[in-house]
């Protein structure tokens, strides 16, 4: 299991209009006290990349101590954050973390009104300064969510990216159909509604794409864009795919033999959209990843026909040794 993704704090500090972790009223957090009986695990299973997720990593009150548990194994740490916290935290993020992600859902105004918080983008843009005067050569990314509120501002989202200072931008459809991001439940259709895209709006989406092929195509060449022109089609199909236009065809993935996600809770998740397989909490990392019930979903797994795969809207392609 070459790469862990840990919650590691319950609770966020955006309020997304495609995304329910916000309305989480607990604020519970990973404790390295939690973490230590798992250190045999980690060596075990071979983890070289722990990416710090939550909620808003950020929030946690005693970051340094849980980055120097992984460091103590050598294993790279990747934060992934909504950047409200970047500024005032520059310090800490500059030396604890080896990469950084950003979520970023448009231009300014566009991604204020998605984050429904006024100022965030710019707190982001001067984090991200701050965070290169500390430490020029931290690699900084940038994740955009493709939906309703901004599918025809993808090629403004990502000259604002370069602008900035971010070393790349990737995008991904909304995700619409998942018990994922703290629903309890599958969103009703009129939930859905809001975030997905009507049939006009799919094709300003495809429109927006073509646009966005032709006039970065050195970014998408040179990685800018971390997407290719194909996987770059392939969001407007998901859209295509929840009209009913298209049939639903599943990403090249192999996340579940490679990697897990471990929620506050202590639930461990072959991916973001499966469900739980096992809990830390009463059992090892290694006795969970390697447990009958993660053996047995793994087994019986065909990506290419599981419902939940032919619906992802990410995936992950790890071809490291």
């Amino acid at each position: 299991m070459r790469i862990l993704i840990l919650n590691v704090h319950s609770h966020c500090n955006c309020r997304c209009i495609m995304c329910d972790i916000w309305k989480r009223e607990t604020h519970e957090q990973v404790r390295v006290a939690d973490l230590d009986r798992h250190r045999a695990s980690l060596r075990n299973l071979g983890v070289r990349q722990v990416v710090l997720s939550g909620g808003e990593p950020l929030l946690h009150n005693d970051l340094s101590a849980l980055c120097d548990f992984f460091r103590q194994e050598n294993i790279r740490l990747t934060l992934l954050t909504t950047g409200l916290l970047l500024l005032k935290r520059a310090n800490d993020v500059s030396t604890l973390f080896d990469d950084v992600i950003v979520s970023i859902d448009g231009p300014r105004e566009i991604h204020d009104a998605i984050r429904r918080v006024n100022g965030a983008f710019d707190v982001i843009v001067q984090g991200v300064a701050a965070i290169h005067e500390r430490q020029l050569d931290m690699r900084i990314a940038c994740r955009t969510t493709v939906q309703k509120a901004n599918h025809h501002h993808l090629r403004a989202t990502a000259a604002a990216a370069k602008t900035f200072g971010f070393d790349s931008i990737s995008f991904l459809a909304a995700d619409l159909t998942s018990e994922a991001f703290n629903r309890p439940l599958v969103w009703p259709g009129e939930r859905q509604s809001e975030i997905a895209l009507s049939v006009s709006e799919v094709a300003e989406l495809d429109d927006e794409i073509e646009r966005l092929i032709v006039e970065h195509a050195d970014d998408i060449r040179h990685r800018f864009i971390v997407e290719t022109e194909e996987k770059l089609r392939r969001i407007p199909r998901r859209f295509h795919e929840h009209l009913g236009h298209a049939s639903p065809e599943s990403p090249i993935c192999n996340a579940p033999w490679v990697s897990a996600v471990v929620e506050v809770d202590g639930s461990v998740r072959p991916c973001f959209f499966h469900r739980a397989v096992g809990n830390i909490s009463s059992s090892t990392l290694e006795e969970v990843v390697n447990g009958e019930t993660a053996r047995l979903f793994r087994q019986s797994l065909s990506v290419s026909e599981n419902p939940t795969c032919r619906r992802c809207v990410c995936s992950l392609n790890y071809q490291g040794a």
